[in-house]
């Protein structure tokens, strides 16, 4: 499930913006330009939000080896 979201949901969405140039016109073209861009950012949320869960996590481990010695 989390698959889909980190990379269908991008992906669906540029795809549509894609297809919204390719289909031409101005305001398609301006449609399908803001639709790569949202996927741009949806990819750099997902990264932002695993690399702050990756951050969290080793924090817990090392607070843990400290505890231990």
């Amino acid at each position: 499930m989390l698959t889909l979201v980190r990379v269908g949901l991008p992906l669906a969405i540029a795809v549509a913006g894609v297809i919204l140039i390719v289909i031409g016109g101005d305001a398609a073209v301006g449609a399908g330009v803001t639709l790569l861009g949202v996927a741009v950012l949806v990819v750099l949320a997902n990264l932002f939000i695993r690399l702050a869960i990756q951050s969290q996590d080793d924090r817990e481990r090392e607070e843990e080896r400290r505890n231990r010695l």
